[in-house]
Parts: structure tokens; sequence; C-alpha cells
């Protein structure tokens, strides 16, 4: 009798813990691995490389070749060579290409202001506009991220910029964590800092923006009208390590825009075979609209 009670005591025991985990709050997958901000720009920076090879007072250009393709917008492929020069917060984004009709790109921003060269007289390229449009890119020093001086979280308390925490994604097929990154001036875009999971490089920037559909002059042109979503992205891979700073090599930046009347999606992809420290870099090349 004794113990058959005991039975009925274990069973019961059993029963009531079964209960409990079922009215248990299940973790939440990746609960644990949310980080702070500050963890995450401390051990990037921390993967760029030691303080002194990585201050923004040290020039920096980084440079080989590079081709454009238009799958959207227009049709083609165009090589050539470009590079990436900075120094403070001054940077330069320019390339060269073989093509008449599409022979250069060459953004700039001279610690004031963002300029743009015409690729022909009174015409821009798409990413011209695109970056004459959203300044932020450029004057938060955000375009060509590790590669640049002015790469913001290098100085972060001088940019005051806010970061926050936005979860795990996945850049370049790896795990990563992403940062919303908002200036402190506020901007139109939705920007986006992946760091990988596992070595805190920075692999990728998103960038994007929706416009919404204009109002049409009847009631019928208002319904034909559709918004206007912008995305760039920029993807950063094949990490090597020289003169005490690890750099991504390959460097790719990717605009698209899904409109009803001009949709396009344009790539300009750069194969970065040197990165030169320390050259002094003649301030008036960071102005690009003269000649």
């Amino acid at each position: 009798m004794h113990e058959q009670r005991r039975r009925v005591t274990l069973a019961a025991l059993a029963l009531a813990c079964a209960a409990l985990a079922a009215f248990t709050p299940t973790p939440r997958a990746g609960a644990e691995d949310k980080l702070k901000p500050e963890e995450v720009v401390a051990k990037h920076l921390e993967a760029i490389g030691p303080a002194e090879a990585r201050s923004p007072q040290r020039p920096r250009v980084a440079q080989g070749a590079t081709l454009m393709e238009a799958k959207a917008g227009g049709r083609g492929i165009s090589e050539g060579r470009g590079l990436i020069a900075s120094t403070g917060d001054k940077v330069l984004l320019n390339a060269t290409f073989e093509s008449p009709d599409y022979p250069f790109e060459r953004i700039g921003f001279d610690g004031e202001r963002v300029s743009a060269r015409p690729i022909r007289p009174n015409v821009r390229s798409p990413l011209s506009h695109f970056f004459l449009a959203h300044e932020t890119v450029f004057k938060e020093g955000l375009i060509g991220g590790a590669l640049s001086t002015a790469w913001p979280l290098l100085h972060l308390e001088e940019r005051k910029a806010k970061l926050s925490y936005s979860g795990k994604g996945e850049a370049a097929g790896r795990p990563a964590h992403k940062l919303r990154y908002a200036p402190r001036k506020g901007s139109d875009l939705k920007v986006t800092l992946f760091f990988d999971a596992e070595n805190f490089r920075h692999l990728r920037t998103e960038y994007e923006r929706t416009v919404p559909a204009p109002i049409g002059a009847t009631p019928n042109q208002s319904v034909s009208q559709r918004e206007t979503r912008y995305r760039l992205v920029e993807d950063f891979s094949d990490f090597k390590t020289e003169d005490g700073l690890t750099l991504p090599r390959s460097y790719t930046v990717g605009l698209t825009i899904f409109s009803t009347g001009a949709p396009m999606d344009i790539t300009w992809k750069f194969n970065l075979t040197r990165v030169h420290l320390d050259q002094p870099i003649d301030p008036k090349v960071f102005v690009t609209d003269t000649n």
C-alpha cells in the first residue's frame, strides 16, 4: 500500500513538472546574442587594427580594377580603374571607364560640400544623382565603409550619431549583427550596418528610402501612381591585413530604383589590389565638379 502511494505521488509530481514546463516561457532564440551597439563598435574597431594604425589622420588611397554593370535603366558592362581616397572627413570615389557613354564616375566630399562631375555637359550618372540627393552618405563618412578615414565609427563621439542594435541577419552568406545608424541631423534614408557575427568585420551597409506615390490631377490618375523605392547596398569582402590594417579588397556598390516609370539596377564592383597609407593627397581632388 505504501509503495502504491509512493508511485501515485511520483506520477503526480511528474505531471506537475510537465505542466509547469508547458507554461514556462521558452527563451527567445538569439536573445543571449543581443549586443549593445558600443560593444559591436569596439569589436569592429579591434578587427580593423590598432588605434594608431587606423587613425583618421593617416591619408589612405585604395585602388584597383573596377567594373560597372547595368541590368535595368540601361544595359551593358564597362571596365576600368577605380579608387577610394580619403583623409580625415574628406573622401573621393573615382572610377574611369573605357566607354564614351560612361567615361567616369567622380564624386567627392571636401569636408563641407558634396560634388559630382557630370559625365557629359548637363548629364549626370544615376549614382551621382543619388548621392547629390542623399548627401548623408558622404557627409557622414559612410561611403566606402572602413576603407575610408571618414568612416564614422572611427570617431563616433564627434559624429554624435545614434546607433541601435537591430538584431541578427546575414551578409555575404555569414551571420551578422545589425546596427541602425541615425545621423544627428536626421536623414531620409534608413541606414543599416552589418557586422560579421564571428570577427566583427563590416560586411554591408544598406540604405533605403521610400517616396510615396504622387497625387494625380484626377482620381483616375492618382490610382495609377506608384511609390518609388530607392535601395543602395555596399558589400565588402576578401579582407587582407597590410601595414597593421585589415581591410576589404572587394567592394561593391549596387543601386536599385523600383518605380513605375524608370526602374534601375546598376552595380559597380571594385577589385582593390593595393591600399596606400600616409600618401599626401591634394585637397583639391575632393572637389569634383571643376575641370
